[in-house]
């Protein structure tokens, strides 16, 4: 998905720094002109706990004045709840949503694959 997504943005001219959670950074968040953050939903429905969440409560510690922002995850049980929760959470510290986030049930299909990468050329469009 996130690769998707990636491709969107690129075909749009940006350019990318595909990162998993485990080597992304405050700065990199910062740093970035837009930013495109995607997990998997978890137990009972809530991000990925051994990296993502950390790193998430670490970005709302910083306010991120309007920086444009998509979400995506997949899900494999539940109602989509856990994706409300963050982008309720990522509004509250000042990102600027380009969209709702897009939640893909268990892997992605080729139509998932494609609206992937539609949020990805509008992520590039809000730069």
């Amino acid at each position: 998905m996130a690769e998707a997504v990636a491709e969107g943005v690129k075909s749009q001219g940006a350019q990318v720094r595909l990162l998993s959670v485990e080597e992304a950074s405050l700065s990199d968040i910062t740093n970035a002109s837009a930013v495109a953050l995607g997990c998997p939903s978890m137990g009972a429905e809530v991000l990925e706990e051994s990296y993502m969440e950390p790193f998430v409560a670490e970005v709302e510690m910083a306010k991120h004045s309007s920086k444009p922002l998509a979400l995506f995850g997949s899900y494999d049980w539940g109602g989509g709840e856990w994706m409300r929760d963050w982008e309720a959470r990522m509004s509250a510290c000042s990102f600027n949503l380009v969209a709702d986030g897009l939640t893909v049930r268990n892997e992605p299909s080729a139509e998932a694959i494609n609206l992937c990468q539609l949020l990805g050329v509008k992520l590039a469009g809000s730069l």
